[in-house]
């Protein structure tokens, strides 16, 4: 071989010898890019895709939709029927839908928060067997009348209250925000208040209270449904039923209020009336001869019928959701912010940042998270349309994470700090002694205390339904609601929850045993 031959082999050995360092840089570069190419290139697909299949499918439906603010509960008006929504309102505003090519979505929330949830735009009318009232018309724009009402006093049979004379020298129930709550309040006495009537009439019967005043209707099947009711012959007052909405929305306003008078100079409104209140009552029930004969009735009435355990079990998924993806944010932010306030006990650095974390602890920790979830959903999130998951997540999150926070803290203040002296003392940087020294010794410390945390945070989602959401306590009491049955549906709601408390409780306590023995 020439010599010039092998002097440019040598060399080109010796370039590659130079290079080959940067070859395995150059290799994982490469490897990353062509990563990225591929996921970029099947997110084009999928989205390329999507819309082909949207331009394909069914055209955007454009009909103006409005959504409606009703408390499901209150027959025969509006109430649960398998699971969908149906009464007097209902059917009411399906008909001036048709009329005018519009669609009603429906919400159910707690009846205490129809008038904030049209007051702050997240509804746009209230249909809930609304009665009008001064104060109410200082909040909200009414349409025309399109029913009657009276308030009427619920009494077991042989009770000694025989009108509203005997009401202030007995305890009175009453649906919490109602015109029967603002009237008993104002005129008679301090009553006891529930969140819907079908729960005030079950702590009647349970001899929680004497006396129950609610609307005419709904009195009439909550009586029809539960033995030993009557109703007292004189009513506390005469009412007007109408439908709300947010003041200055004259357009909707005018639209509901023509068709409404069309409605009722063509006969369709007292024919829809008429049909409720003919055919919606609940059903005579046989009363079992012993106890066993009765669960047995009440157990096939309250969750096999109409299948109505199906509101326990949507409502649980919703409660599983809610409280998962509430904790692991709880957690995430919580962490943060106890390595923040970590830092500055330890170093003094970060104090800016530890400010804002006290006054987040603050707040969050004291004030009700009931309070947080509503001033989340009707102010924060007052203008936006967000789905209600995704409010109570957050809610549930941000009041989590002070708790958690706190937790994590107490757990890394609780390891000796001549831990951290000997991280440093080995060249370890604080980031990497607190991440591979302190952190997993504090993990193991506060692992009950979060444990606990999270059965906290699971129960507490129970209050969603203030905000229209359909938890597990929810479908509790819409079983109540259609029932007139306390026992088992509560119970049931009581059991669930305890079941997955103690699977909880089960995991956390293998998972700590696990990690103890990493100690042996």
């Amino acid at each position: 071989m020439p010599a010039h031959d092998i002097t440019l082999i040598l060399l080109a050995i010796k370039g590659m010898c130079g290079i080959l360092p940067y070859m395995n840089r150059f290799r994982a570069m490469a490897t990353v890019v062509v990563g990225l190419w591929h996921k970029a290139a099947f997110l084009s697909c999928m989205l390329l895709a999507a819309i082909i299949l949207t331009a394909c499918g069914e055209k955007e439906d454009t009909t103006p939709t409005y959504t409606v603010a009703m408390e499901a509960t209150f027959p025969p008006y509006e109430f649960y029927r398998g699971t969908e929504i149906v009464g007097i309102d209902v059917d009411i505003l399906n008909e001036i839908g048709r009329r005018n090519n519009v669609k009603f979505k429906l919400e159910d929330m707690a009846f205490d928060s129809i008038i904030t949830a049209v007051q702050t735009g997240k509804v746009d009318v209230v249909a809930s067997g609304l009665t009008v009232t001064e104060d109410r018309r200082r909040q909200v724009d009414f349409t025309r009348s399109y029913s009657g009402a009276r308030q009427v006093i619920i009494v077991p049979q042989g009770s000694a209250v025989k009108g509203a004379a005997d009401l202030p020298n007995v305890r009175v129930g009453v649906q919490h925000g109602s015109s029967g709550d603002m009237y008993v309040t104002d005129h008679i006495c301090e009553p006891e208040r529930y969140t819907n009537g079908a729960l005030a009439i079950s702590a009647m019967n349970a001899g929680k209270v004497d006396a129950v005043v609610l609307d005419n209707a709904p009195a009439e099947n909550h009586v029809a449904g539960s033995p030993g009711l009557i109703i007292l012959p004189d009513a506390v007052v005469e009412e007007e039923y109408a439908m709300a909405l947010k003041k200055g929305n004259t357009a909707l306003l005018n639209m509901l209020n023509l068709t409404l008078d069309e409605m009722e100079q063509d006969g369709t409104l007292a024919a829809i009336i008429d049909k409720h209140m003919r055919e919606n009552k609940p059903e005579e029930t046989q009363i079992a001869d012993s106890t066993l004969g009765r669960l047995k009735d009440d157990f096939q009435t309250d969750f096999v019928k109409n299948d109505r355990w199906r509101y326990l079990a949507e409502g649980l998924l919703v409660t599983v959701e809610i409280a998962l993806c509430a904790a692991i944010m709880g957690i995430v932010l919580g962490f943060l912010i106890a390595v923040v306030r970590s830092t500055a006990d330890l170093t003094g650095r970060l104090k800016v940042l530890d400010w804002f974390c006290r006054i987040y602890l603050t707040v969050v920790r004291g004030t009700p998270v009931v309070v947080q979830l509503l001033i989340i959903y009707f102010v924060i999130f007052g203008s936006v349309d967000i789905s209600k998951v995704l409010v109570a997540i957050v809610a549930f999150g941000l009041n989590s994470a002070a708790y958690v926070a706190e937790i994590i803290r107490s757990g890394i203040m609780s390891v000796d700090r001549g831990q951290m002296e000997a991280g440093r003392s080995l060249g370890l940087s604080y980031g990497t002694t607190m991440r591979s020294v302190i952190l997993p010794q504090a993990f193991k410390n506060v692992l009950p205390a979060l444990g606990n945390e999270f059965i906290v945070l699971l129960k507490e989602t129970s209050i969603c339904g203030y905000i229209a959401l359909q938890d597990l306590t929810k479908g509790g009491d819409i079983i109540r609601s259609q029932t007139y049955d306390a026992f088992l549906p509560l119970f049931a709601v009581a059991a669930i929850y305890l079941t997955m408390v103690m699977l909880l409780s089960h995991l956390l306590k293998k998972l700590e045993l696990r990690l103890k023995k990493n100690e042996r």
